[in-house]
């Protein structure tokens, strides 16, 4: 059994000058992944536990998708929100804690994250960012009642690599210690630990069936569920589009929410498993935070990445279709929708609010559009997108570039802040999670966060799902309301085949 890397060699690397403010140093195992998956490790590893966390990339290509992060068993969960310990801007919390986990990179050890805070900030956070808009969030209703933000701080992962077909168990081992020696045989023992919740087979009652379930499922009646319906939605996009011709906004993004009740036969994780495969999407996860808070997601849209090399990077979604029934159809509604003068419009302000966003942190000159309006498909809609990327400032940090691009302009509109200003006196309820953020803040300073749409939130029993879309001046009620109906389909199909599948296993 090799542990990887040996007590000398962390010794020599703590003696380096540049880990001379470092505390912590990643100690991993190797092991075959040929009779696991991401989600049965998650399955074994959350008995007992009540707060755990799956992200992975379910789309082609290396870049994206080789590895899935899981993980259970949080050193410590910190919450911000109304009537918490923390009130304020969740970020400054975050960072204090981070200031505790300052961890070694290992070259050999080349993945985005060994260990970090993996959870989600909510949208109702701006009103930190942008004082503006906190009159507005603080009139909402507070229908899910969820911590602004949480974030779990793990220190022991597993990691998928899904080229090469096996796994790292990662635990980290404390440098501030009058014991190394006794630091690095804890981290081994953690890993040990894993290893052998591994290596026990996987409970049946883990496998998602029930057997007492109900025999009956009934479809989801969306504009029964719906906290605006049509009628109300339409007069969302009838009232922004007098905005916009008064000069007062260019695009503003509203939403509709859908609430139904969880069947006592379904878990948040079927859900999260029926969505890997009706919606594989670059940005996977699950967040388990508590028995009655889980926030399962497909989502296929970036808000912002710092990379090791701080390379701050987002991915602009604007411009949707549905897929089409046969290669020829889809192909043709993809040729459309790239020559649709109003999308492409859309779009184009979308990239330039992102490269305005990105500029905020990013050294001068440094901004660039790497993709511009490429189509990438999924299994509903198919929509336009771009790439834009800059070198954080030497004076600025990932907090400070999550500040920057947080909410999504994609969620929001343009100009940004007046557009959220709308929206927020339109919509009536807090927005929670959806169009905030879900993703990690590594102890190595790296950053990694995909905006939370295409998301499923399960809490007290009830299963909510939240779709927009972009209005501009020449758009049209029906359509976009239709629009937020095809965005829905996914969370609205993975509800109603869960539901029916396991009520039919016995």
């Amino acid at each position: 059994m090799a542990f990887e890397p040996r007590l000398d060699r962390i010794q020599q690397l703590q003696q380096l000058p540049e880990n001379a403010q470092k505390n912590l140093v990643p100690v991993y195992l190797d092991a075959v992944a040929d009779l696991d998956t991401p989600v049965s490790v998650l399955l074994k590893l959350r008995e007992g536990n009540t707060h755990s966390f799956l992200l992975e990339s379910v789309s082609p290509g290396e870049k994206i998708a080789r590895y899935s992060f899981i993980g259970s068993g949080p050193l410590k969960v910190v919450a911000t929100g109304e009537g918490l310990d923390f009130e304020g801007d969740p970020l400054v919390n975050l960072e204090k804690e981070m200031k505790h986990f300052r961890t070694i990179e290992l070259p050999e050890l080349s993945v985005p994250m060994t260990g970090g805070a993996v959870g989600y900030c909510s949208f109702d956070a701006i009103r930190h960012f942008e004082p503006r808009l906190a009159p507005y969030i603080e009139k909402q209703r507070d229908v899910l009642k969820a911590p602004e933000s949480i974030y779990m701080f793990f220190d022991t992962v597993v990691i998928f690599d899904h080229v090469f077909h096996s796994l790292k168990i990662v635990s980290h081992a404390r440098l501030d210690t009058d014991n190394l020696e006794q630091a690095y045989e804890e981290a081994k023992q953690k890993i040990l630990k894993v290893r052998e919740a591994l290596e026990k087979p996987l409970a049946r009652s883990s496998s998602g069936a029930h057997a007492n379930a109900s025999t009956s499922t009934n479809k989801i009646d969306l504009e029964a569920c719906s906290n605006v319906g049509q009628k109300g939605y339409e007069g969302f996009v009838t009232k922004l589009k007098e905005h916009i011709v008064d000069g007062d906004i260019f695009q503003a993004v509203p939403s509709q929410r859908i609430a139904v009740d969880l069947p006592s036969h379904v878990k948040a994780l079927d859900l999260y498993r029926q969505m890997r495969a009706i919606n594989p999407s670059p940005y996977m996860f699950y967040l388990e935070m508590g028995e009655d808070f889980q926030v399962v997601g497909a989502s296929p849209e970036m808000l912002v990445k710092v990379d090791h090399e701080r390379i701050v990077e987002t991915h602009p979604i604007a411009g949707t279709r549905h897929r089409g029934k046969t290669d020829a159809e889809d192909d043709a509604l993809a040729q459309d929708l790239l020559s649709d003068e109003k999308e492409r419009a859309e779009h184009i302000m979308l990239v330039d609010l992102g490269r305005n966003d990105v500029g905020r942190v990013a050294k001068p000159g440094s901004v660039r559009v790497d993709a511009l309006m490429k189509i990438e498909k999924y299994s509903h809609v198919m929509h336009i997108v771009s790439v834009v990327k800059g070198v954080l400032r030497d004076d600025k940090t990932v907090y400070d570039a999550y500040r920057a691009m947080f909410p999504a302009g994609t969620l929001s509109g343009a100009p940004k802040v007046r557009a959220m200003e709308l929206i927020c006196s339109l919509e009536e309820e807090r927005r929670g999670v959806y169009s905030g953020s879900v993703g990690y803040f590594s102890f190595s300073g790296s950053l990694d966060t995909a905006i939370a749409i295409r998301t499923i939130v399960v809490k007290d029993k009830k299963v909510y799902g939240q779709a927009g879309g972009g209005i501009v001046y020449d758009s049209d009620p029906y359509a976009e309301y239709m629009e937020t109906v095809n965005k829905l389909g996914s969370a609205i199909r993975t509800i109603e085949k869960c539901s029916t599948h396991l009520a039919n296993v016995q």
